[in-house]
């Protein structure tokens, strides 16, 4: 097999201390429909405690197909009045204890999740995150 061996064997990783965060971070995934809201978004994710976040510009599958594969040009009936890009916002978040504040600011400044394309928010739990930032000890340190 092609490729570049592993540097250590696995086993000598394995038995390396952590030196990241355990099992109770949260991958936080919000994709948002509407570009124009993206600062009001954000101002959510401040008011929730989270400090950090990564914005990605993004497109729904239905935007790609119905515009760049013609067998699928049908469907931009569909697309009508919705835009075409989205904002995924992704961030990993040790303080689970913010996610249910986050969902429900979202939640109003979105129109309501439920309504549907307003935007889709989900979690995934991280099994292992090195390389975070402790916003809770800024400004602590000398």
């Amino acid at each position: 097999m092609a490729g570049v061996p592993p540097t250590e064997p696995l086993a000598a990783v394995a038995t390396k201390p952590d030196l990241g965060y355990a099992c109770s971070v949260k991958l936080v995934v919000f994709i948002l429909n509407n570009e124009d809201l993206l600062e009001r978004v954000l101002e959510a994710y401040v008011e929730a405690g989270i400090q950090g976040a990564t914005i990605l510009d993004s497109e729904g599958m239905g935007r790609f197909l119905s515009y760049e594969v013609p067998l699928f040009a049908e469907f931009r009936r569909f697309m009508k009045g919705n835009k075409p890009y989205n904002k995924t916002i992704i961030s990993v978040v040790p303080n689970v204890e913010a996610i249910p504040r986050l969902e429900s600011l979202l939640d109003q400044v979105v129109g309501g999740l439920s309504s549907g394309g307003t935007g889709i928010f989900f979690t995934v739990p991280v099994d292992y995150a090195a390389g975070l930032i402790d916003h809770s000890r800024e400004g602590t340190e000398s």
